[in-house]
């Protein structure tokens, strides 16, 4: 039997060597699929280079004649005009605000000038000449990682520690940002600022947002009386202290006097500056309920406006850039030159294999 155990340890060793043989080899050939993928696309690089040299002056020639047409298209069509606004959401009307814009530009779309009109309370041309509405919000990247920090310091610790600066941004909604710009394009120049101002009364007289506003407003102001009464006690307490002082200083007959309670951590403060440190908090406070009350006054309001009779805009938009028409027009048709090559390639490509089918 002793002759027999050494054995098994030969067969192990046989089954590891296999093994590190086997996953070797799965390395080797996914190493050589890795380098494979980047050859090949290496050699689709040196190819649309050579391809691009090859037909380089077709390129230049189409993009001139693109650039041409621009230039043409510029002079001879007429002109858009756009004024915007920029406007400041006191409370959370972004979803209703959105939603008007988009119903006005299905308006538009449909040329249900008519409707337009009563909803707008414009002139028939006015209405005629408005080709577009839009709107998105401005915000800086700053102020979107203001927005997720008080939006973490809203959330138990727990949670916040699982919400990724990337996963807040996919669900944020741009109509909840503060800032929103509406603009206006048109055939004409005219003066929209009757425009701008409808769309902003007909969110301001949202029953539902005139309801928000009066509760907030009543519990504002309530507030305000009761630490106006409370700032009012504190400086009747204040003279109080005060009148008691003075007694004293007088029974001690000018002899020196520290009033003074025990605080925590060797710090000691008069009951005096306590006082004072308590008034000012109260008087603070009321400073800023002031100032939510004047914001709380308007459901949004207009905080920059260009609205004098519009600027012309003819640019283009081309991969979220707003570009000229000339230059627009040069890549687009360059593009399209270099697709149409592409195409023409790919069949000649193809010829060679035409006998084989």
């Amino acid at each position: 039997m002793s002759k027999d155990l050494p054995q098994p340890q030969q067969s192990e060793e046989v089954d590891l060597g296999q093994l590190f043989k086997l996953i070797g080899n799965m390395f080797d050939r996914f190493f050589k699929f890795i380098g494979g993928i980047f050859y090949k696309l290496f050699l689709a690089f040196v190819w649309c280079v050579f391809f691009i040299k090859k037909h380089f002056i077709k390129l230049v020639i189409a993009g001139v004649i693109g650039i041409a047409l621009g230039m043409l298209l510029e002079k001879t069509s007429e002109p858009v005009y756009k004024s915007y606004i920029t406007v400041k959401q006191n409370y959370s009307t972004g979803e209703n605000l959105y939603n008007a814009i988009s119903y006005y530009n299905d308006l538009v779309k449909q040329g249900d000038i008519l409707t337009l009109e009563n909803v707008l309370d414009v002139e028939d041309n006015e209405a005629a000449s408005i080709l577009d509405f839009e709107i998105e919000s401005v915000i800086s990247e700053n102020d979107k990682l203001k927005e997720f920090d008080a939006y973490l310091k809203e959330l138990d610790t727990t949670l916040a520690k699982t919400v990724e600066y990337k996963a807040y941004l996919k669900n944020a909604k741009d109509y909840n940002h503060k800032y929103q710009q509406i603009t206006i394009k048109a055939k004409e120049r005219n003066n929209f600022k009757a425009v701008f101002d409808k769309i902003v009364e007909n969110i301001n007289s949202n029953d539902y947002f005139k309801s928000e506003q009066t509760k907030d407003i009543v519990e504002l102001k309530g507030e305000k009386l009761t630490l106006q009464d409370a700032l009012k006690r504190s400086d009747s307490l204040q003279n109080t202290y005060k009148r008691v002082l003075e007694k004293e200083l007088d029974n001690k007959k000018g002899s020196e006097i520290g009033i003074t309670f025990e605080g925590t951590n060797d710090e000691s403060k008069t009951k005096e500056f306590e006082l004072y440190k308590s008034d000012l908090e109260l008087r603070q406070r009321i400073v800023e309920i002031d100032r939510e009350i004047a914001d709380k006054e308007d459901i949004i309001e207009v905080i920059s406006s260009k609205q004098d009779s519009g600027s012309i805009d003819n640019r283009k938009e081309l991969f979220a850039l707003s570009v000229s028409p000339e230059i627009f027009y040069g890549l687009v048709i360059a593009a399209l030159t270099f697709l149409v090559l592409i195409g023409l390639s790919f069949i000649k490509f193809l010829e060679k294999y035409k006998n084989e089918i």
